[in-house]
């Protein structure tokens, strides 16, 4: 069975950093694609940034500044390090995984396995 649990959310304070895990078990696929989203109350789910197989990597153009997805293969964990965090970055933020390379990383269609989410708050 597969699964993919985040962690690494929190309450910070604008300006603020934080680091979300993402622990992966059980995916069958070599060749895949993992990837951030994130979605605020009221809004829509939002790509954040997507890593694949081979390690390229591609951010949401708004956010690449401050962020950084990097994975160990080791141990099955992505990571999302942010920074400069602002209010408005407050959202529930979900790990996924795609097989293969999709064309379109950061389209949430493509992927067909989601974490719970972890929750993360800015604000003063």
């Amino acid at each position: 069975q597969v699964r993919l649990v985040e962690s690494g959310g929190g309450s910070v304070q604008p300006g603020g950093s934080l680091m979300l895990t993402c622990e992966v078990s059980g995916y069958p696929y070599s060749r895949h694609c993992m990837a951030w989203f994130r979605q605020a109350p009221g809004k829509g789910r939002e790509a954040v940034a997507a890593i694949n197989s081979d390690g390229d990597t591609v951010y949401q153009n708004s956010m690449k500044d401050r962020l950084t997805i990097s994975r160990d293969i080791a141990n099955d964990t992505l990571y999302l390090q942010m920074s400069s965090l602002k209010p408005e970055d407050t959202a529930m933020y979900y790990c996924a995984a795609a097989p293969g390379r999709p064309v379109l990383p950061l389209a949430p269609s493509v992927y067909t396995i989601w974490g719970q989410g972890t929750q993360v708050t800015v604000s003063s």
